[in-house]
């Protein structure tokens, strides 16, 4: 009989992951910096394209990028 593989993390692993979780205000900032990003970005595409259905896939796109990106160490 084996026994199960462990899975490599330990408890000082998980609580130091939690220390080093961005604080909400953080968070909130990086989903507005991509928001405005993406809207620059649409904007700027719908521009050139002459095609206006590109500002909300830019606001998506920012969106979503703030939402996946880390927020920078304060």
């Amino acid at each position: 009989m084996s026994k199960a593989p462990k899975s490599g993390k330990s408890r000082n692993d998980r609580a130091k992951k939690k220390q080093d979780a961005p604080s909400p205000q953080a968070r909130r900032k990086q989903v507005i910096v991509g928001l405005v990003m993406g809207a620059a970005m649409g904007v700027l595409i719908a521009a050139l394209t002459q095609f206006w259905l590109w500002l909300p896939a830019g606001l998506a796109l920012g969106l979503a990028t703030g939402v996946i990106m880390k927020p920078p160490a304060e």
